[in-house]
């Protein structure tokens, strides 16, 4: 875990989503083990639309990530696409997600998508919530 941004990881290459209406500037990146295992987790079920990334309150830092399949995308929702997969993320969770580097790591046996969030300014000690300057 990064101290200063509470962040756990950051890897490369990364990929660049970009909002598909195009409004904002807004960003979500993944790296290419993140992308394959999106992709891969998306394509397992035939219903879905792309991958879902939102945001709780959860923990005992404050937030915690979602990590979903989209099966719909609701008015207030943001498409993202990222060689050809999409990501849609919740307007109350795109303030917290903007930014994001997402990469997915194999340690062992487990293995999961790690997130490096420029908007977390702290975290937790097990590394499963942030917290935000909107949060002091």
């Amino acid at each position: 875990m990064d101290a200063r941004n509470g962040s756990r990881y950051c890897g490369w290459p990364y990929g660049f989503c970009r909002q598909s209406a195009g409004m904002d500037n807004m960003s979500i990146q993944l790296t290419s083990a993140a992308l394959e295992r999106a992709r891969r987790f998306v394509s397992a079920d035939g219903n879905a639309i792309g991958l879902r990334l939102s945001v709780k309150k959860s923990g005992c830092s404050g937030w915690g990530y979602q990590v979903d399949l989209a099966r719909e995308t609701g008015s207030d929702d943001r498409v993202f696409e990222q060689d050809e997969l999409k990501l849609v993320v919740d307007a109350a969770s795109l303030p917290m997600l903007d930014g994001i580097t997402i990469d997915f790591v194999r340690r062992g046996l487990n293995q999961e998508f790690v997130f490096d969030n420029p908007n977390a300014t702290g975290g937790c000690g097990c590394g499963e919530s942030f917290t935000t300057v909107q949060d002091s």
